[in-house]
């Protein structure tokens, strides 16, 4: 396989990177690679705690997808053993465990989801409950001899809940050792994480060097903030862009990003080329770049990457129907009143599935994002009387509400 020289594949290879330990021996091992035509190992993995992918999880499946281009042998680990321990890290209190059955059900919607962006072909599944899970008790003891508790202590998180007199659980001691030891078996010669698997890519790099192998290098990328452009993006704050939201969903949230925050999914998760994008920042900044134009070409490939070609032009069209020609999306789904009767609006919203309970349609009202026929609708007492309707919560979801 033909692959790039070392540099031009550093310089793709460093784009969005925070931090690269150690990067002169990255670079000897693209060189060794380049001259004898053998690809490098590039290891990532994930637990599969929740079903879903979001913008955020991206980051390194693209970087993945990288290496993929370069011509790199990719594995994927899927910690279906790890993830039954749960990652301690950045927690203030012991992770729940998830059941095995749990794990892989989730497995496989995250296998599904990742292939919108790794090639299949060029891919590696892994699972490392197929070598951890066979480990005897000995080999787990020995394990853990290679590491100590001070060392442990080491971890922000560790030693915070420590001086909190907050519990450590044992098992929690062992997962950046079994995430270490994925590298051993794997003889991985990278490995992708976050910035907060610092701490467990480097204890990887450690036993691999007690095993006697190269070590592997880490590269840290960083954890993409949320729409709110301060905090990590999350489903529990509500911040995320989820890759199987629907065309005029995720389209609407990219454009709702800050042009700050824009800069940083151009920069993370779009496919255009270092000198495209150098290109882009000198436009907005000399004003020759209209941050809407760049931020709607952004959407559009971010849409077209999880719905297939042509669905990001739709969604855009869409947008610009509601929001600048003041029109109405095409399919606004449908709300019947029972018996034409008055019905309370947080009921409606839930049953509607507008929001996800009545907590959540409460919030929204008391913030005045729900508006019938273009009124502000704050009252939460106050019944929605028969007839027909149309009802808005906050910028993108319409529904309409119809008597019986």
């Amino acid at each position: 396989m033909t692959f790039l020289k070392p540099k031009e594949q550093l310089s793709i290879i460093k784009r969005g990177v925070v931090e690269t330990l150690v990067e002169d021996e990255l670079i000897k091992k693209l060189e060794r690679s380049y001259e004898t035509g053998t690809p490098l190992k590039i290891k990532a993995g994930f637990d599969p705690t929740a079903p879903d992918i979001h913008l955020g999880h991206t980051v390194l499946l693209e970087k993945m997808r990288q290496f993929q281009d370069l011509g790199h042998e990719v594995i994927f680990i899927i910690g279906d053993f790890t993830g039954m321990i749960g990652d301690p890290t950045g927690k203030s209190e012991i992770r729940k465990p998830l059941s095995r059955e749990e794990v892989l059900k989730n497995a496989e919607t995250y296998k599904e989801q990742a292939f919108k962006i790794l090639d299949p072909d060029k891919t590696q599944i892994k699972f490392n409950n197929d070598w951890i899970g066979k480990m005897t008790a000995t080999d787990l003891i020995r394990l853990s001899s290679k590491h100590t508790v001070a060392r442990m202590m080491e971890r922000e998180d560790f030693n915070k809940r420590y001086k909190n007199n907050q519990p450590i659980g044992i098992h929690e001691f062992l997962y950046p050792l079994i995430q270490g030891y994925d590298s051993v078996y794997l003889e991985a010669d990278i490995e992708l994480g976050g910035t907060d698997q610092k701490f467990n890519m480097l204890v990887g790099r450690e036993l691999q060097k007690e095993d006697g192998k190269e070590p592997q290098i880490v590269i840290m990328m960083p954890l993409l903030e949320g729409l709110d452009g301060v905090n990590k993006m999350s489903k529990s704050l509500d911040n995320y862009i989820g890759i199987t939201e629907t065309p005029k969903d995720m389209f609407g949230k990219v454009m709702s990003a800050s042009d700050e925050l824009m800069m940083r999914f151009y920069e993370l998760l779009s496919h255009i080329s270092i000198d495209e994008f150098n290109t882009l920042k000198g436009g907005m900044k000399d004003g020759s770049v209209h941050p809407m134009d760049a931020k709607k070409a952004l959407g559009v490939e971010i849409v077209d990457r999880y719905h297939g070609e042509g669905a990001g032009l739709k969604a855009k069209e869409e947008f610009e129907n509601i929001f600048r020609k003041k029109g109405l999306p095409d399919d606004i789904p449908v709300f019947r009143l029972e018996d034409s009767k008055e019905i309370w609006l947080p009921g409606i919203l839930k049953s509607s599935g507008l929001t996800k309970g009545t907590g959540e349609a409460l919030r929204l009202m008391k913030q005045g994002a729900v508006s019938i026929d273009g009124e502000k609708w704050t009252d939460h007492d106050k019944k929605v009387p028969a007839g027909e309707h149309l009802l808005k919560v906050g910028k993108r979801r319409f529904l309409k509400i119809l008597p019986q």
